[in-house]
């Protein structure tokens, strides 16, 4: 990623930190302009360029009722995805993605003879470490709420007998495929059969669309598994690209997110933003 590029999402992210932590005060857009040390035109340029709308469009979008409106308009029921054609090619903004699945037998080794190279990357959603392998990106996870030293530890520990190695340049072109959202990616899941079943049932979720729990249950043929859904849903290595943040409760509510309720709605936001911005 060019240094120019790479200036604009730090803006972006700081831009994304202020509107949501100050979303009440329905933010000029001078005011936020300011706070990132950038002229109203050219922040809003910025901004636009890569959200799709307005700065001030965008906050709408991170209001707490924005879940709600998100599950009445545009609540995907997984059984009929692919024979309604919102999965798969037609998924609005989302990457093409290819995936492999590790073997129950080698998740059962606890990554034993794999070699995960890891890399810190500067995305719009805070400070983010990918992890993969030579089969594809193994993990996606933001530190912006739990700091760099527990998210690593967090993300390590899903594979403990795996080799970790310090590589940012074997998963880059991957992680800015995600950023940008040109070019294709490749993903290695790496989860137990139910685990795996879950994130296959996520990746039906077009992008600006959400599902519920109890609908994954459903999708997945264990209907009484809502729990133990919700459990799989969160362990989800591959934040973002495996989209739980598309899952929320029947009431409308956020539920749970992994790495922060904060940054699961500034994803939301961020896609119904595109979605609006495609129309």
């Amino acid at each position: 990623m060019n240094t120019e590029n790479m200036y604009h999402y730090g803006v972006i992210e700081r831009a994304i930190q202020e509107i949501s932590d100050r979303s009440a005060e329905k933010l000029s857009l001078e005011e936020v302009a300011s706070g990132v040390g950038l002229s109203p035109s050219h922040f809003q340029r910025v901004f636009s360029q890569w959200a799709g709308v307005s700065p001030k469009r965008y906050q709408q979008y991170l209001t707490l009722d924005h879940a709600k409106s998100l599950l009445a308009e545009r609540h995907s029921l997984l059984e009929t995805a692919h024979t309604t054609g919102l999965s798969g090619s037609s998924r609005l903004h989302d990457l093409f993605l290819r995936w492999e699945a590790m073997s129950p037998g080698e998740y059962a080794r606890g990554g034993a003879g794999l070699t995960i190279n890891w890399g810190w990357f500067d995305t719009p959603f805070g400070d983010t470490l990918a992890m993969g392998t030579e089969r594809g990106l193994c993990g996606l996870a933001f530190a912006a709420e739990q700091g760099r030293e527990t998210t690593m530890a967090d993300m390590t520990s899903r594979w403990p007998a795996a080799t970790f190695r310090e590589n940012p340049d074997a998963v880059r072109r991957w992680v800015e495929a995600a950023i940008t959202m040109t070019g294709d990616t490749k993903l290695h899941l790496i989860g137990g059969p139910f685990q795996i079943k879950v994130w296959e049932a996520l990746l039906q979720i077009p992008s600006g669309h959400v599902t519920t729990y109890s609908d994954i249950a459903q999708a997945i043929g264990n209907p009484k598994a809502v729990r133990a859904v919700g459990t799989a849903v969160g362990r989800n290595p591959v934040s973002w690209l495996i989209p739980c943040h598309r899952a929320l409760r029947k009431s409308g509510g956020l539920g749970g997110y992994h790495w922060g309720l904060g940054v699961k709605r500034a994803l939301l936001a961020w896609e119904s933003a595109r979605l609006e911005g495609a129309a």
